[in-house]
This record gives structure tokens, sequence and C-alpha cells, in this order.
């Protein structure tokens, strides 16, 4: 597995704990940035995932 499917999954739970926290303390700031953390996440994920299948297509 790609290290950043694991990164991505990491900063995507981040992203949702700190949205989750800026919802109950009543922070858009933190909301929003818990928001970007989550798009960032699941980009990185997605990279990591391209970057394993090109790996398993030239085995």
């Amino acid at each position: 597995m790609d290290d950043d499917r694991v990164k991505g999954s990491l900063k995507n739970i981040k992203g949702s704990i700190k949205e989750a926290a800026g919802k109950v303390l009543g922070d858009s700031k933190m909301e929003a940035e818990g928001k970007m953390d989550k798009a960032e996440g699941r980009v990185q994920n997605t990279v990591g995932g391209l970057k394993d299948s090109v790996r398993n297509n030239r085995d």
C-alpha cells in the first residue's frame, strides 16, 4: 500500500474530527479547516491508489 494512501486516510480522519469539533464549538473557521483537510485527504488517498494501480500493473 502506498504511503500517500495512509497519509490521506489519516488526514481525512483528522479533518472529520476537526469539522465535528468546529460544529460543536460553533467555530466556523475550524469547521472549514476540517472540510479542507478532508478534501486534501481524499485527494491524497486517490493519488496513492493510482500509484498502487500503476505499480501493480507493472509487475
